[in-house]
């Protein structure tokens, strides 16, 4: 084998295995991340009274959740990694779209109703931002 297809062959194989893991992670935590997500949802929800439509977690490279206009609530399965105060701010942050389709001053005093200290988790997760390598 000549040397440029040997480097090829050797990223491949790295890229494969990474990719597993990830896929294996994923499948492992997805369970526990959308009971997490369920319990502290309806919990949070008890000072908000929103209605949401579904619950899904993913396997995401770039965002912890998103909330679409249909009322869809998506979340990263690596919530289930996280601390509680971090996964709860997330949570909450998801759930005030519901309310607050924007990140308007409005939606910030949504989120600080539960989450008084939002500044400082929302500075941690910038701090450990997706994707975190978790080996």
């Amino acid at each position: 084998m000549n040397r440029i297809f040997k480097i090829f062959f050797k990223t491949k194989k790295i890229k494969k295995r990474k990719v597993r893991r990830n896929q294996t992670q994923y499948l492992s935590n997805k369970q526990k991340a959308k009971e997490i997500a369920k319990d502290r949802l309806e919990y949070f929800n008890q000072f908000y009274g929103y209605k949401w439509n579904s619950i899904v977690i993913r396997n995401q490279k770039t965002r912890w959740g998103s909330c679409s206009k249909e009322g869809n609530l998506n979340f990263n399965y690596k919530i289930a990694l996280l601390s509680a105060q971090l996964s709860d701010y997330i949570i909450v942050h998801e759930l005030c779209h519901l309310g607050e389709f924007n990140h308007s001053r409005d939606f910030w005093i949504l989120v600080e109703k539960t989450i008084p200290n939002y500044k400082t988790i929302r500075a941690k997760l910038k701090n450990n931002p997706l994707p975190f390598n978790l080996k």
